[in-house]
């Protein structure tokens, strides 16, 4: 059952961030593995629990450890996130439900990453098909969580007909999701509601990008 976060769990991923090397890392991992890596295991298991009707989506904690067939100047991250989506080759192609905790803050909601231009090309074409569908979510999203729909967008615009689309019609990415401050929220075992909550009514902004990314 998650309890919440303790102090100590900050305070590695700050000596993590400080001393980024296999030395540090395995004199502290004890404190890894308690205060970081098995509460986050049990956070998931709590943010899972209403997602496991939902097909095909599964719910995996990341790994701290670097890709070592992928050059990086550090062999492990400086955070740990869980994230909630339907199995791909690649994660940001795909969307994807996320709570992630670092040395400054921590985040979540929805994020669609690195979507292939001809993902955002049938995007646009499901906004002007299914614009009533699609602006019915961004004010439940909003309504429910204060979120807004938002991302990167392409520098060459495409025109785009329906005024209510304009502000998602050229995105190039999307991301709904709140970044906020490390607070007492993480201490509490009141933080697997207030993620599972907030994920949860991400899930029709989830479900409908799921449509078009390939």
């Amino acid at each position: 059952m998650f309890k919440g976060f303790e102090n100590e769990t900050i305070d590695f991923l700050w000596g993590l961030r400080l001393n980024n090397n296999k030395e540090w890392f395995e004199a502290h991992k004890e404190s890894y593995l308690r205060t970081l890596y098995y509460p986050m295991k049990e956070l998931a298991a709590a943010i899972y629990e209403p997602f496991q009707k939902v097909p095909g989506l599964t719910c995996r904690v990341s790994r701290i450890y670097r890709d070592a067939r992928i050059p990086h100047s550090t062999p492990y991250k400086e955070s740990l996130w869980i994230n909630l989506r339907r199995e791909s080759d690649s994660w940001s192609q795909h969307p994807c439900l996320f709570f992630e905790l670092t040395p400054d803050d921590y985040s979540c909601g929805f994020i669609l990453w690195a979507p292939k231009a001809d993902a955002m090309k049938e995007f646009r074409k499901r906004l002007t098909e299914q614009p009533e569908v699609f602006l019915k979510i961004a004010n439940d999203l909003k309504k429910s969580t204060g979120l807004t729909i938002e991302g990167r967008q392409y520098a060459r615009k495409q025109v785009c007909q329906d005024q209510r689309l304009l502000p998602y019609y050229n995105l190039k990415q999307i991301q709904a999701y709140h970044s906020m401050p490390l607070d007492e929220k993480i201490y509490s075992p009141d933080l697997a509601q207030w993620v599972r909550e907030t994920l949860w009514n991400c899930l029709s902004l989830n479900e409908f990008c799921q449509q078009f990314s390939y």
